[in-house]
């Protein structure tokens, strides 16, 4: 084809081609304010941003206490910038109270684990602690890197209420990382619900659970309902199986 042929056919799809154009002022459809405040993040992903309440830092538990008697100081035990499940010791939980938050949290399974199923490093991050005993929303923590179990109850898992999207764990003594955005249920006045409770999580940096509508509070036995609170604090996990304690590092959290 010669370049005349080619210069008519190329001015031809030119000249076809729609032509888009906007009419109007464009400064209509702009918002200027209210302005988003400005938060620094941190050096990785992994970091606190600037405006994150510090949960753990590696130095001490004075943001926790025992869910037995909340005027009792957490017991378990801090080390090496992490902090170990002490079996016996009990859940633990936060002195402070949320609502809707993105949380940051670090944990390792013994590289020297031991045990199957659900009794092999079996640990749990409650994202709203309810009530003095185990009710609340659980996110599963687990060793289920070559380990089988049942799927709602895997590592990930909204404990028997959502299978995680995949599995995205890593080798027992590596640290592994959730990140969490809860938006916590309302209630009516006379206690019914208003909107149930939601949660997308990422692990490893993996989407684990999109958006996932929580049923009720975390049950071993029966189905979840949900009983009217407000903001509750967080809880971790004193499963008490055999297997080895878990530990947990760099947990932060930013208030929605």
């Amino acid at each position: 084809m010669n370049n005349k042929i080619t210069a008519i056919l190329l001015a031809g799809i030119i000249n076809t081609a729609p032509v888009f154009s906007q009419q109007g002022d464009p400064k209509a459809t702009e918002v200027w304010s209210p302005v988003p405040k400005i938060v620094t993040p941190g050096a990785t992903s992994s970091d606190a941003p600037s405006d994150a309440i510090i949960l753990f830092d590696g130095k001490n538990l004075d943001e926790w206490v025992s869910v037995k008697d909340a005027n009792t100081p957490a017991q378990w035990t801090v080390a090496n910038g992490a902090v170990t499940v002490k079996k016996g010791t009990g859940n633990i939980q936060t002195k402070k109270s949320f609502t809707d938050y993105q949380l940051h949290i670090e944990w390792r399974i013994p590289a020297t684990i031991t045990g199957s199923g659900q009794a092999r490093g079996n640990s749990g991050v409650f994202l709203a602690s309810t009530g003095p005993g185990d009710d609340g929303y659980e996110i599963q923590v687990l060793d289920c890197y070559n380990n089988t179990t049942y799927v709602n109850g895997q590592t990930a898992s909204i404990y028997k209420q959502s299978i995680p999207l995949v599995n995205a764990c890593k080798k027992p003594g590596e640290w592994q990382s959730y990140d969490i955005i809860w938006t916590a249920p309302r209630f009516n006045d006379d206690g019914s619900l208003k909107s149930p409770a939601r949660v997308t999580a990422l692990h490893n940096g993996v989407l684990v659970q999109n958006n996932f509508e929580i049923k009720g509070v975390t049950k071993y036995i029966g189905a979840p309902e949900y009983k009217k609170h407000g903001p509750a604090p967080i809880k971790l996990q004193d499963h008490g199986d055999p297997s080895e304690p878990i530990s947990y590092r760099n947990i932060w959290i930013r208030e929605l």
